[in-house]
């Protein structure tokens, strides 16, 4: 039995992405950031840490989206999210470890995230997906660029790669499906989802 924690638009929305790319069955837990719910003794007996996502995998926790993502990607083959060799697993890991430190290590300071972003948007060059084909890197890269750009108002052009590619992944059933999954919990935090 999976249950994933979320608080909408965090960084548990990749995960809650991934899971429905998967088909997985699972159980969804609102805990809002927003409200410090994440701070309250019930989620902390959960995960101490106090953090979103938290998966609990048949009661054991499993955090971190770099983690959680790789975890799904291998749950469940059949959606071929992660490659299958070897080479494109840890390219896979590349693309998530420079995604979990450098691009989400600077949501703090808007000319970093130009710079992060910039840095991204190279990575990704012309390819519709970040591996070749779609798979969890291209959740992650998602979820940062959506959240970033609206907090920084990049500027429209400033990164058409990263905006096509939000905008395919904004088409996705899976994306589609976890926004409205998601909306309820997030009109009760005031946050807008598209």
């Amino acid at each position: 039995m999976l249950v994933l924690y979320f608080s909408p638009g965090s960084s548990s929305l990749a995960v809650h992405i991934a899971l429905h790319e998967a088909g997985a069955a699972f159980e969804a837990q609102p805990v809002l950031v927003a409200t410090q719910e994440t701070r309250k003794s019930e989620f902390l007996a959960v995960n101490a840490e106090g953090k979103v996502p938290s998966l609990l995998i048949d009661g054991r926790l499993l955090t971190e989206v770099l983690a959680i993502l790789f975890y799904v990607g291998r749950t469940y083959p059949q959606a071929k999210l992660l490659p299958e060799d070897i080479e494109g697993e840890a390219q896979a890991l590349s693309w998530m470890s420079f995604l979990a430190s450098t691009v989400h290590g600077a949501r703090a300071d808007a000319a970093q995230a130009r710079d992060a972003f910039s840095l991204a948007a190279h990575r990704l060059g012309a390819r519709e997906w970040a591996l070749g084909d779609y798979s969890v890197v291209d959740i992650f890269l998602f979820r940062l660029f959506w959240r970033f750009a609206a907090r920084f108002d990049f500027a429209p052009g400033e990164f058409p790669s990263l905006e096509a590619h939000r905008a395919r992944m904004l088409a996705r059933p899976a994306v589609i499906k976890t926004f409205a999954a998601e909306a309820p919990t997030a009109e009760k935090a005031g946050l807008s989802l598209p």
